[in-house]
């Protein structure tokens, strides 16, 4: 595996455990008071993790279709993702 898909494939990976915890504790909050709310971020935040779980598989099985040139955009992307879902994160638990 080269180092650019191992670099996109671990920012995937990261953005689906922040996203784990998420779901989580909106399945606590749905279950606790039955709101449309928590329930519709589950779905959000379901969503956004099979996003990154194609994403991870992708940049694993497709790597030889990836040119250097286009990584850093990627790669701006995923951590662009990932500072958004921190942000959400601790916005969650405050």
């Amino acid at each position: 595996m080269e180092s650019t898909s191992l670099i996109l494939s671990i920012v995937s990976i990261a953005n689906m455990g922040i996203l784990g915890i998420i779901i989580c504790i909106f399945g606590k909050i749905y279950g606790k008071t039955r709101a449309q709310l928590p329930l519709g971020m589950i779905v959000v935040a379901g969503m956004l993790f099979l996003h990154n779980v194609i994403g991870a598989w992708t940049y694993f099985s497709m790597e030889m279709i990836f040119s250097n040139e286009i990584f850093p955009y990627m790669l701006g992307v995923g951590i662009a993702e990932l500072a958004g879902l921190i942000i959400f994160l601790k916005i969650t638990l405050d």
